[in-house]
């Protein structure tokens, strides 16, 4: 056998072994519950996706870049109601799932995290703790989540393990566009396995290459079905079918991130690079709901980003890092079709701090009120999963 780094062994497999904790009472999801988590890092522009077509200081901070009312012609919003319409990069994938009352989307919501940094409202985002107390980066939400819960089957579809999966319960990570042949063969994995038979890693190890061998074959088995069909689908809607199959044979809480949505410059309108961006997110979702099949009924996607942009373009025909966001709830049982949560009028007088959409919804509340009407949990297990927070009901699930 090829030397291995017995260290690089362990940190790849342990986090592949599922934990328990003797005497833990957790609660139990309702039937067969799946939630998966899709974070767009970069910050996308939500007010160039979910537009606020009835106000007119929408057209006139954004010369450039507004996409023209619903009506008006090629590449114009879709209507989702009086005072919203949807990027027309959604018009074949997204919108049809709004329209059965299976999408809503919620503005004015994000964190009272105020850098405008990528990388600390992420984290803030992933950890799901308040912003100013000291930070436990040993501690993610969704690893919080996962300890509360009974049955639960969790992955990350990453190449490292993300911050909101840190936590008490051992979670297996997989770069899900980039699983291949594994590289250490059947012979080492006995081997390996035999090293540590008698040990306290034990479990872990022979979990993690389990893991390991049944993802593979999943994947390898839908590149095949996809082959036979002629054509293969790209980047995030490739990856998005594979997350479908995954969850809805083996795994029900998940955890995905997609990149490239920093636009600074020439973000584009109705066509361009964050139109294209767009059109890969909105067909791998679509993809996903229809390859999770039945299941898409008992199945939350929550699409969410760490702040929004600015309201008025730039001289780069882009926008900066604001402040509030729009997320996007998805699923068969979701009670969508509608511009869920609080409201304002979106002009200059309610910018926040003259430049940005307001946050009017903290991301914590409204997650935690998903998750309640998800899993059935009650008061304690949420505040263990975003403590000293009131979850909020936007009656989504």
């Amino acid at each position: 056998m090829r030397d291995l780094n017995r260290r690089h062994v362990l940190a790849g497999l342990a986090g592949l072994a599922p934990m328990t904790v003797a005497g833990r009472v957790w609660a139990a999801p309702k039937a067969d519950a799946r939630l998966l988590v899709v974070f767009l890092r970069g910050a996308y522009d939500a007010a160039n996706v979910v537009i606020p077509v009835s106000s007119s200081f929408y057209y006139e901070s954004r010369p450039n870049l507004a996409i023209a009312r619903p009506g008006s012609g090629v590449g114009s919003a879709l209507s989702l109601d009086g005072d919203w319409g949807l990027h027309p990069a959604l018009a074949s994938s997204i919108l049809p799932l709004f329209q059965r009352g299976e999408v809503a989307f919620v503005p004015f919501v994000g964190t009272d995290d105020l850098t405008r940094s990528h990388f600390e409202t992420q984290d803030t985002i992933e950890l799901g703790q308040e912003v100013n107390v000291r930070r436990d980066y040993r501690s993610g939400f969704m690893a919080r989540l996962a300890h509360e819960l009974t049955r639960v089957r969790p992955i990350s579809f990453t190449e490292q393990l993300p911050l909101t999966f840190q936590g008490e319960v051992a979670v297996p990570n997989v770069a899900i566009n980039a699983v291949g042949k594994a590289g250490i063969d059947s012979r080492q994995t006995k081997l390996i396995t035999a090293m540590y038979e008698h040990g306290p890693l034990s479990g872990a190890v022979a979990e993690g290459f389990r893991v390991r061998d049944e993802v593979y074959q999943q994947v390898t088995d839908h590149m095949m079905e996809a082959s036979r069909n002629a054509a293969s689908p790209k980047g995030f809607e490739l990856s998005a079918r594979r997350i479908g199959r995954l969850m809805r044979e083996t795994f029900n809480l998940g955890f995905v991130d997609v990149g490239g949505w920093d636009t600074h410059v020439n973000q584009g309108g109705a066509t361009g690079y964050l139109a294209d961006r767009l059109g890969e997110l909105g067909r791998g979702l679509a993809g996903f709901a229809e390859e999770i099949g039945p299941k898409w009924n008992d199945t939350v996607v929550v699409v969410l980003s760490e702040f929004g942009r600015t309201f008025r373009e730039n001289g780069n025909h882009g926008t900066d890092h604001g402040h509030g966001s729009v997320y996007w709830v998805l699923g068969g049982g979701v009670r969508g079709g509608r511009i869920a949560g609080e409201q304002v009028a979106v002009d200059q007088p309610h910018l926040f701090q003259n430049r940005d959409y307001p946050v009017l919804t903290d991301y914590r509340a409204l997650l935690g009120g998903v998750i309640r009407q998800l899993y059935g949990l009650d008061a304690a297990s949420l505040g263990r999963v975003f403590a000293n927070v009131t979850p909020k009901d936007l009656a989504l699930v």
